[in-house]
């Protein structure tokens, strides 16, 4: 047998999960010196993952890292294989068995829980579903949201509190142009909405905005950004926080907090109340929510440590309509080592290990948000991979030589009656979305449901 990574005998690698990390460490793979095969396997129908179900609509810079993609799914050791759930359709120890090695990239999946009373009051929703149901993701396709109160409060300081309330304060005017999916538009064009608060359980000095994504709000039409100037009074550690170099992003954070403090009353039919230092202990009402009772915080701690700390003073805020953004987990798959409290897969360098003795499991690799947890931009996932890819390609004598690789995770799909699907077939639906969002002077109509897309990749 000729040694492995040869012409005669490639590398024959899976990757789970189709988003940024899982096409970077495609990239890294062929790269490589060693002849490969990379089978990238995706649950949905369609490819990029959280660059295409999670970034904004009305953010389309940031989906040009899609155009990177495609250029490497044009690579002749590349191959797509979509609508395919590992755990159901094919098990993970049957993926070890038709390839050299596997690399689990598919991200966090679920949103962290408040863990209070009330949580579960209709009324109450996770960003996750909300930011799925307007970008067309399947899964949140029937997801419904009553937009028909005036108040909703988003708990989170982070990037995805802000898109979930930008896309909740802007116009439809401001939205329909761009890949928006249009049962989301119908919803939101009826909105009621009037009053949004961001509420974070520390400062303003703490909050993990990007700031050119906190200056958007001072832009929106029909919105006026406020924040009460006393909640910019900031403590003494929080100034010397903004003073450090490692503070530069968050003193760029204060001073555009500042102009929202500065703003004057408007006409505008909405407002967007950015406040802090407030923690949700419970959510009140009879089946429906009705109020969010919020306990008051103060600050302690070193600088670029500090923590929230209830003071027992508590307010309420009548809201009808709530969404949590205070972070994701991700999920496990059957065979796959998996650590509940971090929600990640336990890892050394991309080399999955054991949960109890930490053990290397060979042939098994992570990368992405499940390895690592929800940190980062797109292109952190790019050195993350590539640590991935390193650690994978050190260990390539370790492996057993033979390995049918796609031949194999065919045998079993078929076997299992799975309707898969390749890259051309994704490209058929592509270009159909843009051809369905051109009428409306949009990029792409996505297409919402698993069944459509299939039939078109099958005409």
């Amino acid at each position: 047998m000729s040694s492995l990574g040869s012409e005669t005998n490639p590398l024959r690698v899976a990757i789970v999960g189709s988003g940024p990390s899982g096409f970077y460490a495609t990239e890294a793979l062929i790269k490589s010196d060693l002849v490969v095969e990379v089978d990238l396997i995706e649950r949905l129908p369609a490819p990029f993952g959280l660059v295409r179900n999670g970034v904004a609509p009305d953010h389309p810079k940031l989906k040009q890292a899609i155009e990177v993609y495609k250029k490497i799914a044009q690579s002749p050791k590349f191959n797509f294989v979509g609508n395919v759930t590992v755990g159901k359709d094919i098990q993970a120890e049957e993926l070890q068995q038709t390839h050299h090695a596997v690399i689990y990239t598919y991200g966090a999946e679920t949103d962290r829980k408040l863990g209070i009373p009330g949580e579960d009051l209709q009324g109450s929703y996770t960003a996750t579903e909300f930011v799925g149901w307007y970008n067309g993701h399947p899964d949140y396709r029937d997801r419904t949201f009553d937009l028909s109160h005036e108040t909703v409060v988003v708990i989170g300081q982070g990037n995805v509190a802000a898109d979930v309330s930008r896309i909740l304060a802007k116009s439809v005017d401001e939205l329909k142009h761009t890949d928006i999916s249009q049962h989301a538009l119908e919803v939101l064009a009826e909105s009621k909405i009037k009053k949004i608060y961001i509420v974070g359980r520390r400062g303003p000095a703490q909050a993990k905005f990007a700031s050119k994504e906190l200056k958007e709000f001072l832009e929106i039409e029909n919105c006026r950004a406020y924040i009460d100037p006393a909640e910019l009074q900031l403590n003494e550690i929080s100034q010397q926080e903004l003073a450090e170099k490692e503070g530069r992003g968050a003193k760029k954070n204060v001073e555009i907090f500042q102009k929202f403090a500065d703003s004057e009353g408007t006409d505008r039919p909405r407002i967007c109340t950015s406040t802090f230092l407030k923690s949700p202990i419970r959510l009140e009402g009879n089946g429906q929510l009705e109020k969010v009772v919020l306990e008051i915080n103060e600050l302690a701690g070193e600088p670029f440590k500090q923590s929230a700390k209830g003071t027992g003073e508590t307010m309420e805020i009548d809201c009808g309509i709530l969404f949590r953004s205070i972070g994701y987990n991700g999920v496990p798959i059957p065979g796959v080592p998996f650590y509940e409290h971090w929600g990640t897969i336990p890892n050394k360098e991309g080399r999955i290990t054991t949960e109890q003795d930490g053990d290397v499991v060979t042939g098994l690799y992570t990368a992405g948000w499940i390895k690592r947890g929800p940190s980062g931009i797109i292109g952190t996932n790019r050195a993350c991979a590539v640590e991935t890819v390193h650690s994978l390609l050190e260990d390539v004598e370790k492996f057993d030589v033979t390995k049918p690789g796609r031949e194999g995770l065919y045998k079993i799909l078929d076997s299992n009656g799975v309707q898969y699907i390749n890259y051309s077939q994704w490209e058929i639906i592509d270009a159909a979305e843009i051809a369905a969002g051109e009428p409306k002077g949009k990029p792409r109509e996505k297409f919402t449901r698993r069944d459509e897309m299939l039939a078109l990749a099958n005409n």
